[in-house]
């Protein structure tokens, strides 16, 4: 049971899988080998020798009349043959792989070993060239269709089955000026449609037919192609309107009768075809009726006849409009002028014709401003049908601006003569006349107006090189500044001005300017940030081209009180201070410093004490901020006081600011004996190298000393106190009060320059001195030999202002 079931999986297995595949190009002669059933599966590897020749190949295959047997094994050696020619194109289906499977019984005398299935792939061959339908085809094309226009041609078929070697491209072989490409898409169906684009419209009667070609080409290797040819015919539309051999004809007859002679002959010719180029001739409506009573018109020849004479009186020069029409539809005509002058014996006055190049209407033209000299501006002919002198006749034109020029007999041309200027003048009128030399001469005259039109050749004007205005600060957006008064004398657009400000990136300009030039604020302005504008505004009309000018503009921003001041010094609020008081003390106690962001008299400040002077102890110099005792200072008046100071500025309104000095008052009654003593023994005499001594010994102690200290103190509040160091000055002030003389310095930050601070300031001091010659004060030489030199201190005050008090006393 088990054998069975194993002996039926394997021939299952058999049917399902193929045992070997081989490949074999078509077109290949029968009983060409394909392959060695026998040795490719290894049959006999598992064969006794002996039993090797008992081995027999056959092929399972039905053997049906209809269907012709392809391949035929050699039953011994197992080896596979083609039996006749395949074409793939006749076995397979096109894009598919083309094969067949056939089953190779394998016995051992007549009981099967095995059932082989074998697949033999027949491998297609590029043996069939791309083929149209036909070798060549006419197209039309017509000569009003319009670019991208397409017609459709057939397409070329391959028979080969695989991909690459069915696969056509096609190209357009023309010569380069022919107008056509080819349009190649794909249908759902795989095949192309293709089609002749036009690439410009056609005209039939420069070219009515064209020749070019289609190659279509396969992807085999080597690839094969073929060609068609296509044949475009240009079919024709009506679009060329007859065309007279002359636009004017000039003819001259005697009033008689010519009978059946025609006095001309009108010639049009069409380069349409067909019945596209068959013209007729008539009279247009604008021919005058006495025209066509006494002018006949044959419509097939273009002749034309005299049939009626003119009466004596009669006008004897005519204009006849004969419009050539063609056959078409629709129907396409030109029309040319035939002037016609009758010759009369009569003397009459010459008749002055004027066709102006621009529009007019009766003896009124117009021309541009710009017109060049020499230009071309009418087209002047003279009539005058008289026989002999009668008929000769001489023009002139007597203008500064135009002048008229002969062009033949009886025709001129008027010129310009010079330049025109409308804005100079806009109007010219001159006159055109003619007389002949009949006896007595005859005399003609035409009268004409010329209007000169604008254009934009003036560039706008303005009325002032800068135009400088003034806005106080602070008033609402849209606030007017001024009107820029610009002019230009063109018409129109010419005439109409568009102004604009500059819209560079770095700069913001708050103003904005309306097409009037008026001038108005886009945001409100501050003095304190910006109190003075300038900017060029430009102007350009509308003129085509445009012109343009620039002008310069200067705004000044005066200023409000909008700032109310503020201190500098003191920086806080409120500022304590102490203040040791001493007989020979100086009277100046500190500066208060006070700054406003206004300008003039907006920041012009004054200083007041309003609050807690109650004993008149101090006061306040009202323009320097300086702080000092008003009278001499007692035992009494130790103590604290609050000082509540103000500043204010000189705008209007008034505004002003407050701080708060909150001052302890400390007297020092024994350094008051001291001086006393030095004052009370007037006859004390002290040694002078003594003294001297002892003043440079005390000046080379203190300075060091006090320039360190205030190096340190200096240091440390470097970046508070910046803004209070950078506005303040060097000042040094004298108070000349009960004898003494009182010097201030800022000390110096570096210490090479603390000799040279001291010095600067006992010169200033001993040259201040009343009923003193001015000189350099140097200290080691001019205080050995100063008459009465009674002590040197030196006092820090705050912690915000180091200061040097010298200290003379003076008789």
């Amino acid at each position: 049971m088990l054998l069975h079931v194993c002996a039926l999986l394997f021939l299952v297995n058999s049917c399902l899988t193929v045992d070997l595949t081989y490949r074999i190009q078509e077109e290949k002669s029968p009983g060409t080998y394909i392959g060695d059933i026998a040795a490719d599966t290894h049959l006999m590897d598992s064969v006794p020798l002996q039993d090797r020749r008992l081995i027999r190949f056959s092929l399972l295959e039905p053997d049906v009349a209809d269907v012709p047997q392809l391949f035929r094994v050699s039953k011994k050696t197992g080896k596979l043959y083609t039996t006749q020619t395949l074409d793939a194109e006749s076995l397979c289906a096109y894009n598919s792989e083309c094969y067949r499977i056939i089953h190779l019984a394998v016995r051992r005398v007549n009981s099967f070993i095995r059932i082989l299935k074998i697949r033999v792939i027949v491998m297609d061959i590029n043996d069939h060239q791309p083929e149209f339908p036909n070798q060549n085809i006419d197209i039309q094309f017509s000569e009003g269709d319009w670019k991208g226009k397409k017609k459709l041609i057939p397409n070329a078929l391959d028979k080969d089955i695989s991909v690459p070697n069915s696969q056509i491209t096609y190209q357009l072989q023309k010569d380069m000026n022919q107008p056509f490409t080819l349009s190649v898409s794909e249908s759902v169906d795989e095949t192309f449609d293709l089609r002749i684009a036009l690439e410009e419209r056609l005209d039939r009667e420069v070219k009515d037919s064209y020749l070019i070609q289609v190659v279509a080409t396969d992807g085999g290797s080597p690839p094969k192609q073929s060609v068609l040819d296509v044949r475009i015919l240009v079919t024709d539309v009506n679009d060329n309107p007859p065309v007279f051999s002359k636009n004017v004809y000039n003819i001259s007859v005697k009033n008689e009768n010519y009978g059946v002679t025609p006095i001309t002959i009108l010639s049009a010719s069409d380069l349409d075809a067909g019945k596209n180029r068959l013209i007729t001739y008539h009279f247009s409506s604008k021919t005058s009726r006495t025209a066509t009573n006494h002018f006949q018109l044959n419509k097939l020849t273009g002749e034309i006849f005299l049939q009626k004479t003119f009466a004596s009186g009669q006008k004897l020069s005519h204009k006849l409009y004969v419009k050539a029409t063609d056959g078409g539809s629709p129907p396409l005509s030109s029309v040319a002028i035939v002037l016609v002058n009758v010759i009369s014996q009569q003397n009459n006055a010459p008749t002055i014709d004027v066709n102006f190049v621009s529009s007019s209407t009766e003896n009124k033209a117009t021309i541009s401003e710009d017109i060049e000299v020499g230009s071309f501006m009418a087209y002047v002919k003279v009539t005058d049908h008289d026989a002999g002198n009668n008929g000769e006749v001489t023009c002139g034109l007597y203008h500064d601006k135009f002048q008229l020029e002969i062009l033949g007999p009886k025709e001129y041309k008027v010129t310009v003569k010079s330049p025109v200027d409308r804005e100079i003048e806009d109007q010219h009128d001159f006159t055109i006349s003619c007389q002949d030399k009949g006896s007595p001469t005859q005399h003609t005259e035409s009268k004409f107006s010329i209007e000169v039109i604008d254009v934009n050749d003036v560039r706008p004007q303005f009325l002032k090189e800068t135009f400088k205005f003034w806005i106080y600060e602070n008033q609402k957006s849209n606030f007017p500044v001024g009107y820029i008064n610009a002019s230009d004398p063109d018409q129109g657009p010419g005439g109409k001005l568009t102004f604009s400000l500059p819209t560079e990136k770095n700069q913001f300009l708050p103003f904005q300017i309306t097409d009037s030039g008026l001038i108005s604020t886009v945001i409100s302005l501050d003095y304190e940030f910006h109190n003075i504008y300038k900017f060029p505004v430009f102007v350009e009309d509308n003129g085509i081209p445009s012109l343009n000018n620039t002008v310069r503009v200067v705004i000044q921003v005066k200023d409000k009180n909008d700032n109310p001041p503020y201190f500098i010094f003191p920086g806080i609020n409120p500022f304590q201070m102490d203040v040791d008081y001493h007989p020979y003390h100086p009277n100046n106690i500190t500066v208060l410093k006070a700054s406003d962001s206004d300008s003039r008299e907006n920041a012009f400040l004054k200083y007041n004490i309003v609050l807690g002077n109650d004993k008149q102890l101090f006061s306040i110099n009202q323009y320097t901020g300086l702080l000092y005792f008003k009278h001499a200072i007692t035992q009494q008046d130790a103590g604290s006081y609050i000082l509540q100071i103000t500043v204010k500025d000189s705008g209007i309104p008034v505004l002003s600011a407050t701080t708060t000095l909150s001052l302890r008052l400390t007297v020092n009654n024994k350094t008051s004996e001291i001086f006393n003593t030095v004052h009370l023994k007037p006859d004390y005499q002290v040694h002078m190298y003594l003294l001297i001594t002892v003043v440079l010994v005390a000046v080379t102690v203190s300075v060091p000393l006090t320039a360190a200290i205030s190096i340190c103190i200096i240091r440390c509040y470097n970046h508070r106190d910046a803004p209070l160091r950078e506005n303040s000055s060097l000042s040094c002030k004298f108070v000349n009060e009960q004898e003494n003389l009182v010097c201030r310095s800022q000390l110096a930050i570096s210490w090479p320059d603390v000799p040279m601070a001291l010095k600067t300031d006992l010169n200033v001091a001993w040259n201040s001195l009343p009923n003193r010659p001015k000189q350099t004060f140097h200290p080691a030489d001019e205080l050995a030999n100063s008459p009465v030199l009674t002590t040197l201190g030196m006092k820090i005050h705050t912690a915000r202002e180091v200061t040097y008090e010298v200290i003379f006393i003076y008789f």
